[in-house]
């Protein structure tokens, strides 16, 4: 019996023949959504794979003043939450928004405690580590932070509350917090300013 040359190579090299794995695929997010492609993708769309992205240098610009200024954390941390000019990472959203927290950013704090709170994607909920930064919040007279520390309280008694606090405000957190937190930075003239 002979075999086709596809085949035989297919027989010597079996992993032309598998699926590709997690290790062969590269996450690409965009606006319509997230999928998994082969490392070796391509888009043929030149423009959005050039080097002179103005949003590169804007993201890298925020990156550097993040460093020190909390507002430029906090706007960092929300831009990695919705994908906003940059690839939308939770865990980059969550580094940001931490650090910003850490600063002493109110609305950042919050915005921990609520991350914490639900969850992010893949990340389940804490809610003791969201008692923590509400309660920071909420003793800087946040009344948003003290009703949602109520809620942190008894999902971190309850197991149940946990989960059921999760799936039910879960889609209205990521809603809220793509529609209703402004950006506190602008871009202009080639810097940026906060207001």
């Amino acid at each position: 019996m002979r075999l086709s040359p596809f085949l035989a190579l297919c027989i010597i090299f079996p992993a032309c023949a598998a699926p590709p794995t997690a290790q062969q695929t590269i996450r690409i997010c965009d606006t319509n959504g997230c999928v998994d492609r082969p490392r070796n993708y391509s888009s043929g769309d030149l423009a959005a794979e050039s080097a002179d992205d103005p949003n590169e240098e804007r993201i890298a610009a925020l990156q550097r003043l993040a460093e020190k200024d909390a507002r430029a954390a906090y706007d960092l941390g929300l831009r990695f939450f919705r994908g906003d000019g940059i690839s939308q990472d939770s865990y980059q959203a969550l580094v940001w928004m931490r650090k910003a927290a850490e600063m002493g950013d109110l609305q950042a704090q919050k915005a921990l405690g609520r991350f914490y709170l639900t969850g992010l994607e893949e990340m389940g909920s804490d809610p003791a580590e969201a008692e923590k930064w509400l309660s920071i919040a909420a003793s800087r007279g946040d009344k948003e932070s003290r009703r949602l520390l109520a809620e942190a309280s008894a999902a971190k008694k309850s197991e149940a509350a946990r989960v059921e606090w999760a799936n039910r405000w879960r889609p209205v957190f990521y809603g809220y917090w793509h529609s209703q937190y402004p950006y506190r930075g602008y871009w202009r003239r080639g810097v940026w300013g906060f207001y």
